[in-house]
């Protein structure tokens, strides 16, 4: 029956809690083969009028975790029939996903979603003996009406998905892993906005060892440039990364933006602290009641001085422009490759914060730029939850939203990072350790290739576009009472 090949069945179950036999609602993997066992079995069924015997898998990959609410699609195509052996290449896709617990919505709240996920592939073999074979025509409820033989699949044709010999799975838009930073002090927070946010080096350390516990891989930290002289502040800033240093491996990044004129001097005292990064606005931009005033030619300067002093930089964009600004200065050389850039959406008076803005966005990041989205207040979670969807990496903190949910002060940054990584684990997306993330932004000096850069919706070469997120919500009751507007530094 060679004309079998290509036969497909699909199954869609709902892991319910019963299934949850593991700790955080996981379910044992072993669950995911014997759906695939089921799908195996209906195949036969049709093809030979026997369930016959799965004999084993020749491959079998776990791609991604499954959790109670979760519900999986498992297809399984028929690939190569002979006479008694039966070659099955499956896959088992995530459709809905549950929102995790610890979130501020419903525990009945799901997620369709637009891009499945896939969290397990393999290739089997069934065996169904001659004797117990006693279908000679197909049962295939897909076949077109009208054929003069509705039970035989027409040799030549595939009349159900996928097409022969593969299992069809859309290319990955998004990359398997995500850099979790926390944005742990900065944005004109205080005690008098939270008790929970750092002040001392002790509090700062301890901190970020808490936010690299939960799984972020950097820091980012906003200090006050108007709290002295440049040589005050470079005292500060080298004492907070030995403090940082000295308590975890995790990545620092230091910054100094905040209303008025971006300072040169600043950011030479933030480049010498030893920090791996430093951050600076590509453009002016209103920021709450203020205006960061960043003009071309001293962009261009700071850029030029953070390089000679060979400073690993990341670009603050408030605005659409500040991200083309960012392309150009790597162009012409005054960042290095790869640029990285870091958009921050939700500021009053500045670019605005919804999921169609980060879809744009998403599209306008170069091909081989590294970039990482913030919201402020209420905007922090679908801002990068969105992000984490269109393959950005993300920010999080209490420098940019001090609530957890409605009424309730987050009790440090770490929360926060807690769920983004919870949320990306669920979307297929693993966070990764500062180790890992050191090596993707290429903070040991060396430089990605630097080739004519341009959006990646524009380049040659094509490559699938990132996953639409899910159409906008309303903020959850858990953001809505937010009233943090100023964003971290």
């Amino acid at each position: 029956m060679s004309n079998a090949v290509g036969l497909a069945v699909t199954l869609r179950v709902r892991f319910g809690p019963s299934s949850a036999d593991r700790l955080g609602g996981l379910v044992d993997p072993a669950r995911i083969t014997a759906l695939f066992s089921d799908v195996a079995s209906e195949l036969m069924i049709r093809l030979d009028g026997d369930e016959g015997t799965l004999r084993g898998y020749e491959r079998l990959e776990i791609l991604g975790p499954v959790f109670a609410g979760d519900w999986i699609e498992a297809t399984g195509v028929l690939t190569r029939v002979s006479n008694t052996s039966r070659q099955i290449a499956f896959e088992a896709r995530k459709v809905i996903t549950c929102a995790r617990a610890g979130t501020s919505v419903a525990l009945t709240a799901a997620d369709a979603l637009a891009d499945p996920i896939v969290i397990c592939r393999a290739v089997g073999t069934c065996v169904v003996p001659r004797a117990l074979q006693r279908h000679p025509r197909l049962v295939v409820p897909a076949l077109p009406s009208g054929s003069a033989d509705n039970g035989r699949l027409p040799e030549g044709h595939v009349v159900v998905t996928p097409p022969p010999h593969v299992v069809v799975t859309p290319p990955r838009s998004t990359p398997p892993e995500i850099i979790l930073a926390a944005s742990i002090a900065g944005g004109g927070v205080t005690r008098d906005h939270t008790p929970h946010i750092p002040v001392t080096f002790d509090e700062l350390a301890a901190e970020a060892r808490r936010c690299r516990d939960a799984g972020a891989s950097m820091v980012h930290i906003g200090l006050d440039a108007s709290s002295g002289p440049p040589e005050q502040l470079s005292l500060q800033a080298r004492t907070i990364v030995e403090a940082i240093r000295a308590a975890s491996d995790v990545l620092i990044a230091l910054s100094t933006m905040a209303a008025g004129p971006a300072g040169i001097e600043t950011q030479v005292a933030l480049a010498e602290s030893g920090a791996d990064m430093v951050s600076f606005a590509t453009g002016s931009s209103n920021f709450g009641e203020g205006v960061i005033e960043s003009p071309r030619g001293r962009v261009r300067q700071i850029a030029s001085l953070l390089r000679e002093r060979n400073a690993c930089v990341i670009c603050e964009c408030l605005e659409l422009g500040h991200i083309d600004e960012a392309v150009g200065l790597a162009r012409e050389k005054f960042v290095p490759h790869p640029l990285r850039l870091q958009v921050l959406l939700g500021v009053p008076g500045a670019l605005g914060a919804n999921d169609e803005v980060v879809r744009f966005l998403s599209t306008r990041i170069p091909r081989g730029a590294i970039w990482f989205a913030a919201g402020v207040g209420r905007h922090q979670r679908p801002v990068t939850e969105a992000a984490a969807r269109s393959g950005g990496n993300v920010r999080v903190g209490l420098a940019d939203n001090i609530y957890m949910r409605r009424g309730v002060l987050a009790e440090g940054s770490a929360p926060f990072v807690d769920r983004a990584a919870t949320f990306a684990r669920s979307i297929g997306r693993d966070p990764i350790d500062p180790v890992r993330a050191r090596a993707l932004l290429r903070l040991d000096g060396t430089e990605a290739g630097q080739g004519e850069m341009q959006p990646a919706a524009a380049a040659a070469q094509p490559q699938a576009q990132p996953p639409e997120p899910p159409p906008p919500q309303a903020p959850s009751d858990a953001e809505a009472t937010d009233q943090k507007t100023v964003p971290s530094s």
